[in-house]
This record gives structure tokens, C-alpha cells and sequence, in this order.
């Protein structure tokens, strides 16, 4: 299994508008940078992924399953960008802020550090057991 992070801000679409899709899940559509269009096509069924709010809150607050590996992305006119469908797993008992992230010397190479302002990101094994036990898990 591997795993990921997911930006969204919640404006646009929030953790429990996630939640509310239940397990059907929803596409996880409108991502138009290619390094997160690859991470969208490498991700396989059954990958977790920690569902950041970007710009309003900026925290890591809840986790989520690829429920359907990477297809066209139906909101993108060109052809060239995909989407997977996502469904909420858990919340975090306590949601990990990014000043949280940047203040553990152990998570200084993580992605949502170094590339923070990129949608879809890798997360290493060890940071995600770092981050899920920073979050109560």
C-alpha cells in the first residue's frame, strides 16, 4: 500500500462534504499540475490518503481510500488530466496543522513541507505513521 495527501480547501470542498458521500466516495476531479497528475495515475485501489484544508485551517483532518484507480478526469476539456475516486475513511482524532508538520524535524523532507503548494503528494511510510500519531491515531 502506498500513501498520499490531498489538498482541497474546504470552501470548495470541505472534509464533511467527503463525509457525506459515504462509501460511494467522490471524484477527486479539477487537478490540473502534471507532477499531481502522475501521483493521481500511480495511486492503486485500497491507498490511503490524508485529506489536508489548504489555505483555510491548514491541517491534515481525516483520511481517505482510492476507491477507483486513475480515468479521465470529466471536468477537463483537454483530455489530459485524470481523477480516482476517494472515499472518508476516518477523521484524525485531532487534526495535524502544517505548523505542527514543519515543527517535527522528523517530517522536515515531507512533501507538504518542501512542495506545499502541490495537490497530491506522496507520503512516506514513516511519515504517515508520524502524522497519524500526531493526529491520535
Amino acid at each position: 500500500m502506498a500513501y498520499w495527501l490531498v489538498k482541497s480547501e474546504p470552501s470548495v470542498w470541505s472534509w464533511d462534504q467527503q463525509v457525506a458521500k459515504g462509501a460511494k466516495g467522490e471524484a477527486w476531479t479539477g487537478v490540473r499540475n502534471y507532477t499531481a497528475r502522475q501521483n493521481l495515475v500511480n495511486m492503486k485501489k485500497g491507498d490511503k490518503a490524508f485529506f489536508y484544508h489548504s489555505n483555510e485551517g491548514k491541517e491534515i483532518v481525516g483520511i481517505v481510500e482510492i476507491i477507483k484507480e486513475a480515468y479521465l478526469d470529466p471536468t477537463d476539456k483537454t483530455e489530459k488530466f485524470v481523477c480516482v475516486d476517494i472515499k472518508a475513511d476516518k477523521p484524525l482524532k485531532t487534526p495535524v496543522t502544517m505548523v505542527a508538520v514543519k515543527a517535527e524535524k522528523k517530517l522536515k523532507d515531507m512533501a507538504l513541507v518542501k512542495y506545499s503548494r502541490l495537490s497530491v503528494q506522496p507520503v512516506t511510510a514513516d511519515e504517515w505513521k508520524l502524522v497519524c500519531k500526531m493526529g491520535g491515531m
